[in-house]
């Protein structure tokens, strides 16, 4: 996962207001229909959760991509974790990760950042031949990630790159969720009289908050884990298992 500035990280990550008020269970059936791909129209066959349900009752997935860099239009994916989970469990046998030949040249910025070399992707497959089996493990679920605009965006290029068609889903964005807790507490009278500044929302420093441990960063498959580790804190601490999951995702 890349992170951007740390001005862009304190601040609140915002849900788009178009998708916090999709009927998804109808939108799905909508883009079934008109989708050609046969793996993605089995995505949207499998459907969606009702909003209603509760958080504890739902299957989630929690997704991180590594990228050749942050600008969309001209930098796409390296590698992908995926792990499955719910409010209180974690599927590590069931994880999933790929290193793929990213369709524009490696940075050396990026280089640096997850150690993603060029003689690491020479024979790397081509990110067409995983998108089945992608598609596949994400039916039914509800992806988790730290900073959705990434790996929502990031998703939806490349498979109009590789099979002409976008991607939509909803997202239960981690980063979003921490700063609106973190909103909360930063109302306290005594914060507000000592001026301290908005709490950091990097996934590491998140994660401190609620006492996980720390994990090397910039790695698909342990930041996806590292991610599905700060939703079930998150839930623990803040939520109650019945809470609808509309009022989570994005």
């Amino acid at each position: 996962m890349f992170y951007l500035g740390k001005n862009q990280l304190t601040g609140e990550a915002q849900p788009s207001p178009k998708a916090k008020h999709t009927d998804w269970t109808k939108r799905f059936e909508l883009l079934e229909k008109t989708c050609k791909y046969p793996a993605l129209k089995a995505f949207y066959q499998s459907g969606i959760v009702a909003g209603s349900t509760p958080i504890s009752d739902v299957p989630m997935v929690a997704l991180d991509f590594e990228t050749t860099g942050l600008d969309v239009n001209n930098d796409s994916i390296v590698s992908i974790g995926l792990v499955d989970m719910s409010t209180t469990r974690i599927r590590c046998a069931n994880a999933k990760h790929w290193l793929v030949k990213p369709d524009s040249q490696l940075r050396s910025k990026s280089v640096v950042v997850h150690g993603i070399t060029h003689s690491a992707v020479a024979d790397a497959p081509d990110f067409s031949t995983v998108i089945d089996q992608l598609l596949q493990h994400l039916q039914g679920k509800i992806i988790v990630v730290h900073h959705s605009p990434i790996e929502r965006a990031f998703l939806n290029a490349a498979l109009k790159r590789h099979i002409n068609e976008g991607i939509e889903f909803p997202v239960i964005d981690t980063m979003a969720l921490e700063a609106r807790f973190c909103r909360k507490i930063n109302k306290s009278i005594w914060r507000l009289l000592l001026s301290r500044k908005p709490a950091s929302i990097r996934l590491t420093d998140s994660r401190t908050r609620y006492h996980l441990p720390y994990y090397r960063q910039h790695h698909a498959m342990t930041d996806a884990l590292a991610c599905a580790e700060l939703l079930q804190a998150q839930c623990a601490t803040h939520l109650k298992p019945d809470t609808p999951v509309n009022t989570l995702w994005s």
